[in-house]
């Protein structure tokens, strides 16, 4: 029976390390974290039982998954060039002691984004695309592990867990933000031609906070 993903091929994840060309994962991770967190500075106050605690500053978002490379069975459903997918399907047919395929020339494209781009003295910046996921940042821990190996010792089969850390232009975190009272809500006529993200870069300093305003008003 033939692979519907053929007619159909699924979506992959993009990487686009900045300046160089773009790439597909070979299997979409299963599933991803998004996480952030806040600090609070606490200190020991005069006569009491607990510290006072104060709010000293946010964080950068973190995206975290785990992807899955194999070339020992990997077929047309794996991501890459069409060239790629040819020769995974051309190897899935041929007998263990005759697979040629190296998996870490796949994990290497992944890998390698931790390396420092001579011209920049920095690693690349990336851009991550996946459906509605919309990821820039860089990555910043990234563990293989290798878990299928032919009679010779050739890797096949690898899990990769990636961490990748959100960029912020300079530009945009310095951005003087109105400090507002908490217990204060706001109330704003809307006109036609107005916009969420135009309403955000008013009141908080960047248009794409305009989700907040989006919940708070509870539209989808």
């Amino acid at each position: 029976i033939p692979n519907p993903n053929i007619l159909s091929p699924l979506e992959k994840m993009t990487i686009t390390p900045q300046g160089k060309p773009s790439f597909q994962v070979l299997y979409n991770p299963e599933s991803y974290v998004q996480a952030r967190k806040v600090h609070y500075a606490q200190s020991s106050g005069i006569s009491t039982n607990t510290p006072v605690s104060q709010f000293a500053g946010g964080s950068l978002e973190v995206l975290q998954f785990r992807l899955f490379f194999d070339s020992m069975s990997a077929g047309s459903e794996g991501g890459g060039s069409l060239v790629d997918r040819l020769k995974f399907t051309g190897n899935s047919l041929l007998p263990s002691l005759a697979k040629l395929v190296d998996v870490r020339t796949y994990t290497q494209k992944v890998y390698s984004l931790m390396e420092i781009d001579p011209d920049k003295h920095v690693p690349p910046l990336l851009k991550l695309k996946w459906s509605s996921l919309q990821f820039t940042g860089h990555l910043v821990s990234c563990k293989q592990t290798f878990v299928r190996f032919s009679e010779t010792g050739t890797p096949l089969r690898a899990w990769l867990d990636c961490m990748f850390q959100e960029f912020i232009a300079p530009q945009k975190a310095t951005l003087p933000r109105p400090l507002e009272s908490p217990d204060t809500t706001k109330y704003r006529t809307v006109h036609q031609g107005d916009s969420l993200w135009a309403l955000s870069a008013k009141e908080y300093g960047q248009p794409e906070q305009w989700r907040a305003i989006a919940d708070a008003n509870g539209l989808a």
